[in-house]
């Protein structure tokens, strides 16, 4: 077999950038040197190299996050360019980067959701509203954005507006979502046209951490992370299935990781990621490897499903 070439994308320009170079870096030391040649680019300062190189390229690794590279428009480019690349394509990114929009397809096949609503930056926030309507605590977040970033969990009306004011920092909207107090899990999901659930991971924050923040997700040692999550059979066949399910009403590709609660018998989707983390403390990798899958072999297993059917 030939050596494929690859692009190794990292960086780019959203407040997820060192994550993403953090990753990238993990991601090059694990690609085995004696099937690729691994080329690397960070869309920041390198486009005008990636589109030049692109007669040369056999498949992309997208190892970038939030706007700008996990929201479709990084895919876009490869589809115009003609590299294949792993995960989802840009309508498939685009929609599940946008919380609102996935809540909706999950409400549309009957995947169960936490309370919610949206706001604008044109609405006016009534403190009072919203605690009547979803109750205290509550999630605060952009509708657009991962790694937690720019999320709050209020617990009095007089804290709402500071923590709405914190999500229109990263975003011109906003989800309030009611706060589900029980066990955090994740499910990731691998395949293209029969998508696999991996084994649920539980995720428990240490004291010091309300919930799975930017620095519970990536310092070592913070979280505490089991797999296979310490629930019955029948919670995580139903756990599971909702994973596949949110993967495929999003139209995902290649592989996304869903996270969801728990509230005693009551499972709730949160959101999807199409491109989950990997670093050394990411979840993807984690289950995949409780799966038989090491981190080198689920790097091949990606390559192979981006230039499946091609």
């Amino acid at each position: 077999m030939k050596k494929l070439t690859v692009a190794l994308l990292s960086g780019g320009i959203s407040s997820e950038r060192e994550v993403s170079l953090n990753s990238g870096k993990q991601v090059f030391a694990a690609l085995d040197k004696e099937k690729y040649t691994v080329l690397r680019y960070d869309p920041k300062t390198d486009l005008q190299r990636l589109v030049a190189d692109a007669p040369k390229i056999d498949a992309a690794l997208i190892i970038l996050h939030g706007p700008f590279g996990e929201d479709g428009t990084v895919q876009g480019l490869l589809d115009l360019l003609d590299i294949p690349y792993q995960g989802s394509g840009v309508l498939g990114s685009a929609v599940a980067m946008n919380k609102l929009m996935s809540k909706q397809l999950y409400q549309q096949v009957g995947l169960p959701v936490p309370p919610y609503l949206a706001l604008k930056r044109s609405d006016t926030a009534d403190p009072a509203e919203i605690a009547a309507r979803l109750g205290l605590p509550v999630v605060i977040k952009p509708v657009q954005g991962g790694s937690s970033v720019g999320m709050s969990i209020v617990r009095s009306e007089k804290d709402l507006p500071g923590a709405i004011q914190k999500a229109f920092a990263y975003d011109t909207a906003v989800l309030v979502e009611a706060y589900i107090d029980g066990i955090e899990i994740t499910g990731g999901v691998l395949g293209n046209s029969a998508p696999e659930a991996l084994p649920l991971i539980e995720i428990i924050p240490d004291k010091d951490h309300e919930f799975f923040d930017y620095e519970a997700k990536y310092t070592a040692g913070v979280t505490q992370e089991i797999c296979p999550a310490r629930i019955d059979e029948d919670l995580t066949e139903k756990a599971r299935t909702y994973a596949v399910t949110a993967h495929e009403v999003l139209g995902c590709r290649g592989y996304s990781r869903t996270d969801l609660m728990l509230k005693g018998r009551d499972l709730f989707v949160l959101e999807t990621n199409t491109i989950p983390g990997m670093t050394a403390t990411s979840l993807f990798p984690q289950a995949a490897a409780a799966a038989g899958l090491p981190f080198g072999q689920l790097l091949d297993r990606l390559i192979e499903l981006s230039m499946e059917g091609r």
